[in-house]
């Protein structure tokens, strides 16, 4: 590890914690979106990285969605947050059960406005309905429908079931966003050199009606044309 990487790795605890903290104290939704801005800001800006997003006509300015995404780093959701400055979108992200257990994220995950999806549980009840309770006090829902960070050379993961289930019971319409470039790779070439000034792209598609019956990879694949 390059001292550069410590040296980020202690800024990124510093102020992942910091804001988790101030967002424990948070109830407010369009508060929480603020902060959650802020940090995204601040994080990425002590990586050097700057978010471009295309087709923002297509980004709503209002209104409840799910939000689906591809996943390949775990500076996604920072890149997402900075990408929706413009509306006043806040969603739920639902976030793994090591996230909420983690050292190093948290304390922010658990009171940034997150939904537990614990997969060891036999049950899935209370997790969709912790779902329809927050989209019933106005919040959209953000996923990773690949499930998992994507480490392969493969431009998508297969979707799991759970995004289509989502949308159909919550009656959301479906926000298709891809982070086009490989996240990853401009995450681990920032920790080796801050100063190299990177881009990310983020590309918003049309929206997908929440009755729309086709397969929502498939769909995604052809919006974004993913072979």
């Amino acid at each position: 590890m390059t001292l550069n990487a410590i040296k980020q790795a202690i800024y990124g605890l510093y102020l992942t914690n910091s804001f988790g903290l101030r967002l424990k104290y948070t109830n407010d939704p369009m508060q929480k979106k603020h902060l959650r801005y802020a940090y995204s800001v601040a994080q990425l800006e002590a990586l050097n990285i700057t978010i471009k997003v295309e087709n923002k006509e297509k980004l709503p300015t209002k209104g409840q969605y799910l939000l689906v995404s591809n996943h390949r780093s775990i500076i996604d959701p920072p890149i997402l947050e900075v990408a929706l400055r413009e509306t006043s979108i806040f969603g739920s992200w639902i976030s793994k059960k090591e996230l909420y257990n983690s050292f190093f994220f948290g304390l922010f995950v658990r009171h940034a406005g997150s939904i537990l999806l614990d997969r060891e549980k036999s049950q899935m009840s209370s997790f969709f309905a912790e779902i329809k309770e927050t989209v019933a006090s106005g919040d959209s829902i953000f996923i990773f429908p690949e499930g998992t960070r994507n480490k392969t050379e493969k431009l998508l993961l297969p979707f799991k079931d759970g995004s289509r289930i989502i949308a159909v019971k919550n009656r959301l319409d479906i926000l298709p966003v891809y982070i086009k470039d490989n996240a990853n790779e401009v995450l681990e070439k920032a920790l080796n050199n801050k100063n190299i000034h990177q881009e990310i792209h983020v590309v918003i598609g049309d929206r997908i009606p929440y009755k729309e019956k086709s397969n929502l990879e498939e769909t995604y694949r052809k919006i974004f044309s993913l072979a």
